[in-house]
């Protein structure tokens, strides 16, 4: 599959640009988008005159008011962010009918055969850049390589406005040399364990056969093999499937009432059952994520034999769920409940059974 020519495009501090371009005043200063220090928002992202600070996504708003109490925070618009998605995604269609989104700010492309007819993957990547910049006034990073994994790792080689290209001549060399944090697909706490194992790089992780590895971390062990060795046949998806529905809620203050986390829970699994009955789904897996007062986040799973999607019915899972948690014992910050493992055809419609299996997913 050296063949295929794949570019991975990923918008530069997608939200904080469009503000710094829609707000002048605003370009050239830390600009940090999220929720509201008040109300123990977090932080959606930020500006790159923000990130030098040390502040980042998913951190907490107040902390990020105490490493720069000069920033100008601003709460997420996500419609207008949509807006602009919508122009760049008509942006991408242009280049190649087998783009796959990813994400609000990014997208895959299989430019193999693309509408310009260009056989420089490299080129339809600067022609790329240079389209959303003139059509709106925002940059974009750029990685092209022969898969999605590698194009994935170098769009964020050098941000921003950069262009990074991973040939398969020089893949080898590029993987054995890459810390092995940069991997994409290994985690912080998985990258920690790797490293304690002293394993640092890509080098050092290829001198691991398929079965320690699988043997070590499961079924990620053989993705683990794979793409150290530039080894990745996922196909670019025109045709996105979602995999999960979820809502969660982080509180104002630390909640150790279990009623009222209770209470709390099946409210969430309501907007969920709201959410699938939109689509038109039900799902066999239900997944409650609870983070301590000390940031500390645990998800806990449960199966069943056939797919649910009513609110009364995910609550009662849910609540299962909860019991498995430290919830009321100590102080719960956010709570959030999650559904998926879809199936396809008539099983949707098949009729409720409250048949759990705790052992067909992990926690």
């Amino acid at each position: 599959m050296e063949n295929r020519k794949i570019i991975h495009i990923d918008m530069d501090a997608f939200y904080a640009s469009i503000e710094q371009r829609d707000h002048p005043e605003w370009r050239g200063k830390p600009l940090i988008i999220g929720g509201s220090p008040e109300e123990r928002g977090v932080v959606s992202t930020c500006s790159y005159e923000a990130r030098v600070f040390g502040i980042h996504s998913a951190m907490p708003t107040k902390t990020a008011v105490r490493l720069c109490p000069d920033g100008i925070f601003q709460p997420v618009d996500m419609p207008k962010y949509k807006r602009v998605s919508g122009r760049i995604q008509d942006i991408l269609h242009r280049f190649s009918d087998r783009v796959e989104p990813v994400s609000i700010d990014e997208a895959y492309l299989d430019v193999t055969e693309n509408a310009q007819k260009q056989p420089s993957a490299t080129l339809v990547a600067r022609a790329i850049q240079r389209a959303i910049y003139e059509e709106t006034m925002l940059t974009a990073s750029a990685g092209v390589s022969y898969n999605k994994f590698l194009a994935k790792i170098a769009s964020d080689l050098h941000k921003p406005c950069g262009l990074t290209v991973i040939t398969p001549k020089n893949a080898t060399r590029f993987l054995e040399q890459l810390p092995i944090e940069k991997f994409h697909g290994i985690g912080r706490a998985t990258a920690g364990r790797l490293k304690g194992m002293g394993v640092k790089c890509g080098g050092d992780l290829k001198k691991f056969e398929r079965e320690a590895l699988i043997g070590l971390f499961g079924k990620n062990g053989s993705y683990y093999y794979d793409i150290v060795r530039g080894i990745d046949l996922r196909p670019v998806e025109t045709e996105y499937e979602r995999k999960s529905y979820g809502r969660e809620i982080t509180f104002p203050h630390d909640l150790d009432n279990l009623d009222e986390i209770v209470e709390h829970v099946r409210r969430l699994s309501g907007r969920v059952a709201q959410l699938l009955a939109r689509e038109g789904l039900a799902g066999r897996t239900v997944t409650l994520k609870v983070r301590y007062e000390n940031f500390q986040t645990v998800t806990r799973s449960m199966s069943v034999t056939v797919p649910v999607g009513e609110g009364r019915v995910i609550a009662a899972i849910a609540e299962a769920l909860l019991k498995r948690t430290e919830a009321g014992a100590r102080q719960v910050r956010l709570l959030g409940v999650t559904m998926s493992n879809f199936p396809t055809g008539a099983e949707q419609n098949a009729p409720i059974q409250l048949e759990f299996d705790f052992d067909a997913a992990g926690s």
